[in-house]
């Protein structure tokens, strides 16, 4: 037996599904997970001392490439002086005047510890701002897995969500209203039936949890003038395109001004860090300045703040992103071009340090479309890429990562063992 399944049977009898969080599980893709012991650089090892080039990249976080050695630094000069104090530090202020620095939406922040505790704390101000219940997201985009977001979509148009997710009372979701994404007209529609009782609407600006899903410039433009027309938050949950896309994150490769902005994954270089904020007086109606509630123990503790700052001065290196960008989109240029040269149904998109690889003929732009692409296909590739080395994220409905650690070279292999595997399917 292979250390990997022997660890997955241990886990089994002490967590849940033998993993700490569903996707971890292999279950989309069918075989048994890959245990990591050791991550550098681009590659992470696993628990059979296999090697493989990642692109999951801890979900986003490692844009640096794992155990950048600027970022180790620092947690480990952190940590001498203690892991957490449930008291302020300076490094609070630094970070969070970084953030607001580089974000000129976000005039005030408050840190938390993970993307969920950010857009649940977002959607509460919001509400408590406005004074209003009902909410917006998008059908595919994911923001956590707090109750009135763990909905899908009605049976139709102008149809409330639905719970789904055991152990979420019908109560919470229906004031979540679900719509499709890119739906220009369903965004008028709703606005002009309902938009004075719409508190925000919470928006992946590039969707990454349905793979990678771009808006286009109408959708996101219309959704602005509408939410400002109607005193409704625009909340642009960025835990995952923040500074992963580019220095000014989503936002500033859209021109949009968000009221609200959550952050996550990049923002902590792999440790446990998260942050919400935006305009001034949309944020004094948080704690202890406002009657809307919000605290966390672990909130802004040093060590992750120390990852999370050192790895923001090193993504404004000059030629950073443009570096990012190239590699990542030869990346998903060359897996196109190697489907089509032997013949597989298969595109791909990228933008700034994200990718999307699809077994359709087009690039989606909801998630029923990508609901239409060969899933069977992405999973006998996906483990047919795991034999020549390289780590995929285990579902077609997950967008991929570069880091600045792939090199030309790592990605020209990359393109090389996709054309074997993709020979193979």
């Amino acid at each position: 037996m292979s250390r990997n399944l022997e660890l997955f049977e241990r886990g089994k009898k002490s967590i849940p599904g033998g993993v700490n969080s569903p996707v971890r599980a292999f279950g989309s893709v069918g075989g048994n997970p890959r245990f990591i012991k050791k991550a550098l650089g681009a590659r992470v090892w696993d628990a059979d001392d296999q090697v493989y080039l990642d692109y999951v990249g801890s979900w986003g976080p490692a844009i640096l490439g794992h155990a950048h050695p600027v970022v180790i630094k620092a947690v480990q000069d952190a940590a001498v002086d203690g892991l957490s104090f449930g008291a302020p530090t300076e490094a609070e202020i630094d970070i969070a005047e970084e953030i607001c620095k580089l974000l000129p939406s976000i005039q005030q922040v408050r840190l938390v510890s993970s993307g969920t505790e950010a857009t649940m704390s977002a959607i509460r101000l919001a509400r408590g701002y406005t004074g209003r219940d009902t909410i917006i997201k998008f059908e595919g985009c994911y923001h956590g897995h707090s109750d009135s977001l763990l909905v899908k979509a009605g049976s139709g148009l102008l149809t409330f969500g639905n719970p789904s997710s055991g152990g979420v009372p019908a109560d919470f979701s229906k004031h979540t209203l679900v719509l499709e994404y890119n739906n220009v007209e369903q965004l008028h529609t709703t606005f002009r039936e309902l938009g004075s009782q719409i508190a925000c609407v919470i928006l992946e600006p590039i969707a990454g949890n349905m793979n990678l899903i771009q808006p286009s410039a109408e959708f996101i433009h219309t959704l602005r003038q509408l939410t400002e027309q109607s005193g409704t938050v625009l909340i642009y949950d960025e835990v995952m395109t923040g500074f992963r896309v580019g220095l000014s994150c989503a936002q500033g490769l859209h021109g949009i001004t968000p009221d609200l902005t959550t952050l996550g994954k990049v923002i902590g270089g792999g440790m446990p860090l998260a942050a919400f904020g935006g305009r001034a007086d949309i944020m004094a109606k948080i704690s202890p300045l406002g009657d809307v509630y919000q605290a966390g123990t672990l909130s802004g503790n040093p060590v992750a703040v120390a990852a999370g700052l050192s790895t923001l001065k090193l993504i404004q290196e000059p030629g950073f992103y443009s570096t990012l960008s190239q590699r990542t989109q030869r990346l998903a240029q060359g897996l196109a071009a190697a489907a089509k040269e032997v013949g597989v149904t298969m595109c791909a998109d990228s933008i700034g340090g994200m990718f999307g690889i699809y077994f359709c003929e087009n690039i989606p732009s909801s998630y029923a479309q990508v609901s239409q692409s060969d899933r069977a296909r992405f999973n006998r590739f996906f483990h047919e890429m795991l034999a020549e080395g390289v780590y995929l994220a285990p579902s077609a409905y997950e967008a991929g990562f570069v880091s600045s650690a792939h090199s030309d070279e790592i990605i020209e292999q990359t393109i090389a063992a996709a054309k074997r595997a993709l020979t193979r399917l």
